[in-house]
């Protein structure tokens, strides 16, 4: 470092001449003076030299260099291709100019990204210079790119599919033995792969997914560091809304190279990197993404099948319950079991055969309906429960039958069972587990299953038998002091419940108070949202049983 400050100090000294303190040329003096240098030079190496000097400058003088010397440095990468030495000055120049510190506002750099695109050929310049398996120049102007990306995502996007050969020198990157290079590459395609369809599609047909799964191999799966990360988030950007990719992906049978992300034993008491965790967040992202309701549904049903039939399925379960897992790994586990076998029946039928390797075993969705009642457990979790019960029973009738079931008065009734575990949470002393049981309730009722819950009775201390439809109702009633969470999903409940349902509609009507506190609570005006919600959901409540009340005329 100091022989280079000493060589640039002697260099300056030759363009500007010993001068006094009072008359040291200004930034744009000498940057002027360096591009006219660099200009007329005839010798490659007073070229060289002056690039070499503009470059030294680049960082502390960005403004200047942008709107002065980007035009010289286009010229040396035209026509110096041939000296790696000043290309590689000339592009770190420019790479100073237009990249900003990370975290801070680059405005400028944006700026000086629009007069680097007044060179017409500039993004193809530096295609081309990619091609080089020169050190000093294929990293500099990798990240470049990257930094024009970054300021200027869509303009150099469209210029770069103007360049039909620009992706596939990319993409090389990925190949290259100096890792440096490689990871500068992967920052690259992280950034051209946002947004633009078509690219992500081009990105991949050039063997993006199996490029990126082989970098995760060889990085050691989840156990290896932030690069493993940057290959997640480019999938992530190839498969999240692209239906064509994430065919491509399915059909590739590249699912069946997900396995061994998640096929492994977990050791008790060994603390996972906060990296793994991330790697293994990112993973369990990408089946998700794979798996979306807001996919089209013939995509979402294919990957599902395909998980299951490669056993991905049966490890996500096996993972769910072992031992030694994070808590956020759990919860991600568990939101990504729910998304695999939401409103698949054959994946719905092998989470509902799956046991835990507790002793003695028991059922999954007993386990996850437990999870989601335990006031201890974190709320993230709980909730992840509820949304994998609800995928559990989503468009499948024999399952929201074997739920209500439950319910009922059985002579072979189990110590514990889903309808003893919905129960204790809908009528506790936790608010969340009162919501909780009541959404997931609200989702096991299909026309037939309304019927059947009314057969419920509850055995209440000093009121003898008592139908659950009516002690819902007499909680809301008789308890002044209940959560508004607790009468929202109640009420949500009782919604879902009386809709399209006659004589559930008939049953609630019975009791003329049910009336009369819905009629109170709707004529009362609350100060506050929440005290809102509650009343909306009563008017909307009455209005159900105005609409399916049979004697009324209305359907059921």
């Amino acid at each position: 470092i100091l022989f280079n400050r000493i060589v640039m100090a002697s260099l300056l000294k030759s363009v500007f001449g010993a001068s006094s303190s009072e008359t040291q040329p200004t930034g744009e003096e000498m940057i002027e003076k360096l591009k006219n240098r660099a200009e007329s030079s005839t010798l490659l190496e007073d070229r060289r030299d002056a690039v070499r000097a503009i470059k030294s400058l680049s960082r502390k003088f960005r403004r200047e260099v942008g709107t002065k010397c980007t035009g010289i440095l286009l010229d040396v990468l035209r026509n110096n291709r041939s000296d790696s030495e000043i290309v590689g000055y000339a592009v770190e120049a420019l790479l100073n100019v237009v990249a900003g510190e990370e975290g801070k506002d680059n405005s400028l750099g944006a700026e000086m990204t629009d007069i680097f695109l007044k060179g017409s050929d500039g993004i193809a310049l530096l295609l081309n210079l990619l091609e080089d398996y020169d050190f000093q120049v294929r990293l500099p102007t990798t990240r470049l790119v990257t930094a024009l990306l970054i300021n200027k995502l869509s303009v150099i996007q469209e210029a770069i599919l103007l360049n039909p050969m620009g992706i596939s020198r990319m993409m090389d990157l990925l190949q290259d033995s100096r890792e440096a290079i490689r990871n500068e590459g992967l920052l690259l395609l992280a950034q051209l792969t946002r947004s633009s369809r078509q690219i992500q599609q081009i990105v991949a047909f050039e063997n993006a997914f199996e490029r990126l799964l082989t970098v995760i191999v060889d990085e050691g799966y989840t156990e290896g560091g932030i690069v493993v990360e940057d290959c997640f988030y480019i999938m992530q950007n190839l498969l999240k809304g692209n239906n064509s990719n994430q065919a491509f992906f399915r059909e590739a049978s590249l699912i069946q190279q997900l396995l061994p992300l998640f096929a492994f034993k977990q050791p008790l008491n060994v603390t996972w990197s906060p990296q793994k965790i991330s790697n293994m967040r990112c993973a369990f992202l990408l089946i998700r993404t794979l798996v979306s309701p807001a996919n089209p549904h013939q995509n979402t049903v294919a990957c599902q099948k395909a998980i299951n039939q490669c056993s991905l399925l049966k490890h996500l379960c096996d993972l769910m319950f072992s031992g030694g897992v994070p808590i956020e790994i759990l919860i991600e586990t568990i939101n990504t079991v729910a998304e695999v076998i939401r409103g698949y029946e054959p994946n719905q039928t092998h989470f509902g055969a799956a046991k835990t390797p507790s002793n003695p075993p028991r059922e999954a969705v007993l386990a996850i309906l437990m999870s989601m009642v335990t006031e201890k457990q974190p709320v993230a979790l709980r909730l992840a429960a509820l949304y994998c019960f609800q995928s559990f029973v989503y468009k499948n009738d024999a399952v929201q039958a074997q739920i209500v079931n439950t319910l009922l008065p059985s002579s072979t009734e189990s110590s514990v069972s889903a309808g003893h575990v919905l129960c204790a949470g809908l009528f506790g002393q936790d608010t969340l587990s009162n919501w909780c049981t009541a959404i997931a309730l609200s989702n096991a009722l299909n026309a037939n299953q309304k019927l059947q819950l009314l057969r419920v009775q509850l055995s209440m201390q000093g009121k003898g038998q008592i139908s659950l439809l009516q002690q819902c109702t007499n909680v809301l009633a008789e308890s002044p002091d209940l959560r508004v969470q607790s009468r929202v999903g109640l009420l949500v409940l009782l919604c879902t419940w009386l809709v399209e349902c006659g004589p559930a509609v008939a049953q609630f009507l019975d009791n003329s108070a049910n009336v009369s506190f819905l009629t109170a609570q709707i004529s009362h005006h609350p100060a506050n949202e929440q005290g809102q919600l509650v009343r909306s959901l009563c008017a909307f409540l009455l209005g159900i049983c105005l609409a399916y009340h049979q004697g009324g005329g209305g359907g059921g």
